[in-house]
């Protein structure tokens, strides 16, 4: 009898093990993902794709194009209402408020007027949540109350011309933001708990890109886009490990997020094609190697996804483009113009994509052609912000609104 409870409390232990994997499995706690990679988990496509979603929920949140953040029950949302930035955290389940946060907050001017709400996504980790206003003020609230922790302003006024985009990563309990403007910028790495300013490199200012983590040569880095160059810089100290030039031309901006596989970067950006290079050991630093440059595909505002060895994104032409990851050789070019604003998704057998027309596509992942497997309307509203993709559901944020579908099809 011990040994049949015994049995039937371990089977019990990891079914709830199990649960509770695959409910975090699921999570989207800041840009791009877990990993800032949009490689979505806990999705099966269905064999079958329907010609539309279901509907569950639509709320209004404010206007914005930040990606929301899930994390277990809970979306996390950065807006703007009238003349206040809101942070706000809603039941996943239902839409229905739980806490909400707001301050005063200018809108943007000139050229950026066109999108008022926050671009940079709300990042969640150790019980905080971090959120980056368009004029650049960063808040710090707990999670579960919504409570204001901190608040930093640390280049008033000053942000880029079309004000700010990056979305702040959270490691190792420092959290680090690329601030500032043009020619007047720095990468500031402040304690999660405190705000207290741990760290700054000040080398150059941002572009629309956000970081990514990364080890090379023994060493946690965190590798991004400035206005100027692609950097790797010490988690630890924020010490320069190795810069590569990355110089825009005319209107182009480096928007894209860097995409790491391994030790590789594979980077790109308007007018510049798409580049490779390797972080290895030279001597007692660190150097970034060339590994493949692809001068026919680079992307405007979109940042490819990485998938079995092949690279797959939105040019800045507007067709969707395969390149093989490896070798830098262009596998596929569509000719169907698309939408420049894209998200990109790697969701298992399928890649989802949505331009900022809000067709929700899903394609095949493969080296051969493209071939589409669904195009479905999923807003009225323009979309710039990425969905969210979770078991069947789908959170989709427009110009204005958060709507939770869900995939019925076989």
């Amino acid at each position: 009898m011990k040994k049949e409870r015994s049995s039937i409390a371990a089977c019990v232990g990891v079914l709830l093990l199990l649960s509770v994997t695959c409910a975090f499995a699921q999570d989207s706690p800041q840009w791009r993902g877990a990993n800032r990679d949009g490689k979505v988990t806990g999705f099966t496509a269905p064999q079958t794709w329907p010609t539309e979603l279901t509907q569950k929920w639509k709320v209004t949140v404010g206007l914005g194009d930040a990606t929301p953040a899930l994390v277990g029950k809970k979306l996390y949302v950065f807006a703007r209402k009238e003349g206040d930035e809101v942070a706000l955290c809603l039941s996943a389940a239902d839409g229905k408020e739980l806490w909400s946060d707001k301050y005063a907050a200018a809108a943007p001017t000139g050229g950026a007027s066109r999108h008022p709400g926050p671009r940079s996504s709300p990042t969640v980790a150790s019980g905080k949540v971090v959120t980056l206003g368009v004029t650049g003020i960063l808040s710090c609230f707990n999670a579960a109350t919504g409570k204001l922790v901190w608040r930093k302003d640390e280049f008033p006024g000053v942000v880029p011309q079309f004000a700010t985009s990056m979305s702040p990563i959270i490691v190792d309990r420092k959290c680090i933001a690329h601030l500032g403007g043009k020619d007047n910028g720095a990468v500031i790495a402040y304690d999660l708990a405190t705000g207290k300013p741990l760290w700054k490199w000040a080398g150059e200012g941002p572009s629309y890109s956000s970081p990514v983590l990364m080890t090379a040569g023994g060493v946690k880095q965190i590798v991004l886009h400035t206005e100027k160059s692609l950097v790797g810089l010490a988690v630890t100290d924020g010490k320069l490990l190795w810069q590569v030039p990355t110089p825009t031309q005319g209107r182009y901006y480096n928007s894209a997020t860097p995409i790491l596989d391994g030790q590789t970067v594979i980077y790109t950006g308007q007018g510049q094609g798409t580049k490779a290079v390797r972080v290895e050991k030279q001597g007692d630093g660190l150097t970034a190697k060339e590994l493949w440059s692809n001068a026919e595909l680079g992307t405007g505002y979109n940042t490819p996804v990485l998938k079995d060895g092949l690279l797959f994104g939105l040019s800045d032409k507007g067709n969707f483009f395969c390149i093989n990851s490896q070798t830098g050789q262009t596998a596929w070019t569509d000719t169907a113009k698309r939408p420049n604003f894209c998200s990109l998704l790697n969701a298992g057998s399928a890649l989802l994509a949505l331009p900022n027309d809000s067709v929700l596509i899903a394609f095949k992942p493969s080296d051969k052609e493209y071939t589409e497997l669904a195009h479905i309307k999923v807003s009225d509203k323009s979309t710039y912000a990425h969905p969210v993709v979770a078991g069947k559901r789908i959170f989709v944020k427009d110009q204005e609104t958060l709507t939770m579908w869900t995939i019925e099809g076989g």
